[in-house]
């Protein structure tokens, strides 16, 4: 259906531009630039006009339509992306206490001078907040 929908409204699209540049001015035909006021078309000085102003409010209707159609079509179909700024909450384990990551424990470091091991050093971390748990106080992300 959104295809088809959006076929049409493409169709429709191209066809208010042809329409709107096909429109001429206030006796903008070449009559019109030497100061005569007639013209001969096959509506008629005036009836060319009519017909093409109402072809262009049918298809500027259209479009709105069409338009309005297609975005509330796209809402519904729930297919959106989130928002930059929500964020989805991790979901609990089944025993329903937050996951720690995997970085929360102390790091055990060999440091090495020139090329020689030295004594193994231990660096504690900070505790982490698992995903999608607020960050405690004082402690930046």
């Amino acid at each position: 259906m959104i295809y088809l929908l959006t076929t049409i409204h493409v169709i429709v699209c191209l066809f208010l531009v042809i329409v709107v540049l096909l429109q001429s001015g206030k006796a903008a035909d070449l009559a019109g630039a030497f100061g005569g006021m007639g013209s001969q078309t096959v509506f008629g000085p005036r009836g060319s006009a009519t017909v093409l102003s109402k072809a262009t409010t049918i298809a500027a209707a259209l479009f709105m339509v069409t338009s309005l159609s297609l975005s509330i079509m796209a809402t519904r179909s729930g297919g959106s992306i989130p928002a930059i700024f929500e964020k989805k909450a991790a979901p609990l384990p089944k025993n329903g206490k937050p996951a720690t990551t995997p970085n929360s424990g102390p790091i055990q470091v060999t440091p090495s001078v020139n090329g020689e091991p030295q004594q193994k050093q231990t660096i504690p971390l900070p505790p982490q907040p698992a995903p999608g748990q607020p960050a405690p106080q004082g402690q930046k992300k």
